[in-house]
């Protein structure tokens, strides 16, 4: 797939205007979104997302728009576990709902910014060092484990990084609107808002290590990986304020990503026996024993992984609702 350096410029381009525009005219002035216009936005972010892929497979093939689909809906899933840990963060700093959509805002930009970085770095490994789809697939594994076993046990608010920003951050008790700073008693302090946003961009920094590893398991062009991350944070902030209450039904979400993760583990660990060039691994010859997982089957494995999480999580919780409703009856 050839991508011009204009292509590039005029992507990057777009992606800032968009997020510009976003913050002028949804962020700059505080209010709680209603449900109506949380789904219109939301609807609009995933038809442009389809429309671009249909795009990509129309004009570089359907190889590469398979790849970008499979990538988009893996990126959009995890987003949506970094929803949930926002929902966790805002609820234990209890940020005023009205402000909610600023910190979401920078929350996304961060993420952005700290995924675009993991990208190039990526980009560079695997086109220097073939061996790194070895590292890539066994961290996804890891991960894997920690997702299915070990959701929701850290709490990222009372974590040690946060305790060391308090300790080194003098803190007032309450917002003062959604500044980050105020000026108190000729003292400078930093405001509960602040430290939200710093909470936020942490938890978007430890995503961001099984978000990009995932996605180049499923496609090696940067482009495409670079897109899919855009577009799967596209309408994050309408996502939010849409399923908010839908958050804490998924309960299956956690075992479900677990599922994707590993399967893509595995898919990088057979691309990189087929990539083979370590001395100690078959002599430093190719293995291509087992074959490769083709990306339609990704897709439609992703894709299938995320409809069983989600019908499984709503009917636990609704079997669970009818009990409790027996109950106290």
């Amino acid at each position: 797939m050839e991508v011009t350096s204009l292509v590039w410029i005029i992507t990057v381009a777009v992606t800032v205007a968009f997020f510009v525009y976003e913050f002028f005219t949804h962020v700059r002035k505080p209010h709680e979104p209603t449900i109506a216009e949380s789904a219109r936005w939301s609807a609009f972010y995933i038809a442009l997302a389809v429309l671009f892929g249909i795009g990509v497979g129309l004009v570089s093939g359907w190889t590469y728009g398979g790849e970008y689909f499979a990538g988009y809906l893996t990126e959009k899933a995890l987003s949506i576990d970094n929803l949930f840990v926002f929902l966790i963060v805002m609820s234990s700093f209890a940020v005023p709902k009205m402000f909610q959509q600023k910190v979401l805002m920078i929350g996304i930009v961060i993420a952005l910014i700290l995924r675009g970085v993991f990208i190039a770095v990526g980009a560079a490994l695997i086109e220097n060092f073939t061996w790194v789809f070895y590292l890539f697939g066994a961290l996804l594994l890891v991960l894997a484990w920690h997702q299915a076993f070990s959701h929701g046990d850290s709490n990222v608010v009372d974590g040690r990084f946060m305790r060391f920003v308090r300790r080194h951050l003098p803190v007032t008790d309450e917002y003062h609107d959604d500044k980050l700073t105020v000026r108190e008693d000729g003292r400078r302090w930093v405001t509960p808002m602040l430290l939200t946003i710093i909470a936020i961009g942490f938890v978007d920094l430890i995503f961001a290590v099984d978000s990009i590893p995932a996605i180049y398991g499923l496609t090696e062009q940067a482009y495409l990986v670079f897109t899919a991350n855009v577009f799967a944070l596209m309408g994050l902030r309408q996502l939010f304020f849409l399923i908010g209450g839908l958050l804490e039904r998924l309960v299956y979400l956690a075992q479900g990503l677990a599922v994707i993760l590993a399967f893509i583990g595995v898919k990088l660990l057979i691309h990189a026996l087929h990539k083979n060039e370590l001395p100690f691994i078959n002599g430093g010859k190719q293995i291509t024993l087992i074959p490769e997982i083709p990306i339609w089957l990704s897709l439609l494995f992703i894709a299938a992984t995320i409809a069983v999480a989600t019908i499984a999580s709503l009917r636990r919780t609704r079997v669970e609702k009818l009990s409790s409703e027996d109950v106290r009856r």
